[in-house]
């Protein structure tokens, strides 16, 4: 009886040993900062999105390791190539001059790169195309999006993800935009281009009768010639001849495929580059505002409908002084030309991410993305 006493308090103390260490490492894994990270290993089958890391080829550097070394500069891992236009990452000195981080989509270098951007429309909806755990506690995830929100998907399970975040949007970490420099002397000597039509626009993709503004565009189209050019044609060859084509225009149609905030994109800051008067179909003018001078541009919302629209148009045609004071802002201002190429669509964009990360080392947590974005 003796004996069996004393078996049953060896088992026991077992037991308990056995049932301490399992309550020990349940509260170590529920403590784990990266549990949220839980997810499958990355896909390694190419995509159209998912490309294996070419940083030798893109980025023109036979050997990133013994660059990163030598370098006190952030790390910055390109996870995805945004719908798999690339560019070299020398674009972002030779073209934006910023040369603050090390561009890099050189996957391997994961456990080391301080930054990670990733490009939501990239991401599968498993997220197994995602960076697998564990995740080092120095790095922050930048969350790119360019899309507006109604064409932006919701994918489970990213929120809490992302420390920084870069949007079109003006409230964004990174604000990805075009922007007027200020002169550092005042300019008078601005040439009016040659203009050969009145009116124009330029179709990325689709028509215009399949585009938001398809009701407003009918109506004017009434009233007045658009001369309308389709990129995708085989004349057309966008990075030779987009600027060409808007300077010759004396009005411009920048309009959005959105009317949320902030969404004001290259169709707008074309014209301005090109010496053309850009009309405005988007955001509020006010949103517009924020970005160029009121003076520099006409918005549709200006006019009660697009029959006034025109009938101003028309007069300002006649009225070479009143069109030239669209300009005045040339004296102070400078619009920069944005890249046409078609692989270089977002290559300003990560070069502002360069920037940024290069400045600033703020680290937090973006709850909830889409709560912030959808809004």
């Amino acid at each position: 009886m003796a004996t069996l006493f004393r078996d049953l308090q060896t088992k026991g103390k077992v037991i308990i040993m056995l049932a301490v260490i399992l309550v020990v490492v349940l509260m170590y894994h529920i403590s784990f900062p990266y549990k949220k990270l839980s997810y499958p290993a990355p896909a390694r089958s190419k995509t159209k999105q998912d490309h294996s890391p070419s940083t030798s080829v893109v980025g023109k550097q036979p050997n990133s390791t013994q660059v990163i070394q030598n370098t006190d500069k952030p790390v910055l891992l390109l996870w995805f190539w945004p719908e798999n236009k690339r560019f070299d990452f020398q674009d972002c000195k030779t073209l934006f001059q910023i040369d603050s981080c090390h561009l890099t989509d050189d996957r391997s270098l994961y456990t080391t790169a301080q930054e990670v951007l990733v490009f939501h429309n990239a991401i599968q909806d498993d997220l197994s195309n995602l960076p697998t755990p564990p995740r080092p506690r120095f790095q922050r995830w930048i969350w790119f999006n360019t899309a507006s929100p109604n064409n932006t998907r919701r994918i489970t399970g990213i929120q809490g993800l992302f420390n920084l975040t870069m949007s079109y949007r003006r409230d964004a970490d990174i604000h990805v935009c075009w922007r007027l420099t200020l002169k550092k002397d005042v300019d008078a000597d601005f040439v009016l281009p040659k203009k050969e039509r009145l009116l124009c626009l330029i179709i990325d993709r689709g028509d215009p009768h399949t585009q938001p503004w398809k009701s407003y565009y009918e109506d004017l189209t009434k009233h007045i010639k658009v001369d309308v050019f389709s990129s995708l044609s085989a004349s057309f060859s966008k990075s030779k001849s987009y600027f060409q084509t808007v300077s010759g225009c004396k009005f411009y149609l920048s309009f959005e495929t959105s009317t949320h905030r902030d969404y004001i994109t290259e169709s707008f800051n074309g014209p301005l580059a090109a010496g053309t008067v850009p009309i405005a179909f988007g955001p509020p003018r006010r949103n517009y505002e924020d970005l160029a001078p009121g003076s520099s541009f006409i918005h549709v919302d200006d006019f009660p409908n697009a029959t006034k629209l025109v009938k101003f148009l028309l007069r300002l045609d006649k009225d070479h002084d009143a069109y030239m004071r669209y300009f005045d802002w040339r004296r102070f201002y400078t619009a920069r030309r944005h890249p046409t190429e078609e692989n270089r669509q977002f290559a300003h964009a990560i070069c502002q991410a360069c920037d940024h990360v290069g400045k600033n080392r703020v680290y937090r947590v973006v709850p909830d993305l889409y709560k912030w974005f959808l809004i």
